[in-house]
């Protein structure tokens, strides 16, 4: 009896958790959920295939044309001059920018002069005598040299007598001395070699200059040079006169330029030629960045689109029978900052237009008609 109770006990248990495992299974179990299938909306364009000028962008910062250093190539005190010698100041052409004080260099030139008027005096009663002819030109001279004014030239030599004469008694000799002091007077007074303005001013009047100090900085404000780098793939596609369009960082103005000269020399480094850019403005300052749009060439039978619309710089995404995305190999031009020239896609042509997410290819999608 005791091993049929406990069989009978051991079968109920059994059944018991089948049932009870059965009873948990149909509780937990919930209905499948149902999902709608959903179509995404692109929108899309039609390619039309036409010449694509490649503009190449480069930027750079504006140098004047017509730029001058100046450096003294004598010594002295700075003198107080008509205009102040500033950072701002305009001067016309000819003006002077600064003078030094000459006063004792003047003394030594006046000197000799004098000496050079009294070996003239000198010889002349042995030209009276020895070069009648020679000796009315000498004296013309003489009566013609004023100790104020630069000095004349010496008269011509009519024979080598006269000139061995002259050469003998160190006239020549101390006119050259004379010339070169007044050369070195000359160059105590620095004028503007053109109009323009004073953008960097290193001394002060009462200042004392030395030989070799830079005094300033002189620029012309009408015309600037901005140079440009640009990919040596292109070089012998830059043209001297090419017109050239110029913009500040911030799109708001808008300039022309032309292309004044390109190096013949590519930079090993970055690979690059350096092009130069001439523009006139009157709102153009020294040393303003500015954004160039160099146009080198046209592709035939290209399109231009979005840089962020090329799948692996290689392929972009059309529409097959207005449904279907695919994904179409073409064949990329020329990369800009933004935009992409593309070739390989034929006329009338889906392509899209703004990026898809999750896009792959076979993909059924729906056309936005609006």
């Amino acid at each position: 009896m005791r091993k049929i109770i406990l069989a009978i006990l051991g079968v109920l248990t059994i059944v018991g958790a089948i049932l009870l495992g059965n009873y948990l299974i149909d509780k937990n179990q919930k209905p499948k959920p149902t999902f709608e299938r959903q179509i995404k909306t692109v929108f899309v364009e039609n390619v039309s295939n036409k010449n694509i000028p490649i503009v190449l962008t480069a930027s750079g910062n504006l140098i004047a044309k017509n730029k001058i250093e100046i450096y003294s190539e004598v010594s002295g005190v700075l003198k107080v001059s008509n205009k102040l010698f500033k950072a701002g100041t305009k001067y016309n052409r000819g003006e002077t920018l600064l003078g030094i004080n000459s006063d004792e260099f003047y003394a030594s030139l006046q000197s000799q002069k004098s000496n050079l008027y009294n070996l003239i005096t000198a010889i002349l009663p042995d030209l009276r005598l020895d070069y009648p002819v020679e000796f009315k030109n000498w004296e013309n001279y003489l009566q013609g040299f004023d100790m104020n004014k630069s000095t004349p030239k010496l008269p011509e030599f009519s024979s080598d007598k006269e000139k061995y004469f002259i050469s003998g008694r160190g006239i020549l000799t101390a006119y050259y001395n004379v010339k070169n002091l007044e050369v070195r007077l000359s160059k105590h007074q620095i004028r503007a070699p053109f109009s323009g303005v004073l953008t960097e001013a290193l001394v002060s009047p009462g200042t004392l200059v030395r030989v070799g100090q830079k005094l300033g900085e002189f620029i012309d404000p009408k015309i600037y040079e901005m140079e440009v780098s640009v990919n040596s793939e292109y070089a012998d596609l830059l043209k001297v006169g090419n017109s050239v369009d110029l913009s500040n960082l911030e799109k708001t103005k808008k300039y022309t330029g032309k292309v004044v000269r390109v190096n013949g020399k590519v930079d090993q480094v970055t690979q690059t030629i350096k092009a130069y850019v001439d523009v006139i403005h009157a709102d153009l300052k020294e040393g303003m960045f500015l954004e160039a749009d160099l146009v080198a060439k046209s592709e035939i039978d290209a399109i231009e689109i979005s840089r962020k619309l090329l799948v692996d710089n290689q392929s972009v995404y059309t529409i097959k029978n207005d449904s279907i995305l695919t994904l179409t190999n073409i064949q990329p031009v020329y990369f800009g900052s933004e935009k992409v020239v593309i070739k390989g896609l034929e006329n009338n042509q889906k392509i899209l237009t703004q990026v898809l997410p999750g896009a792959f290819d076979g993909m059924i999608v729906k056309i936005n008609k609006q």
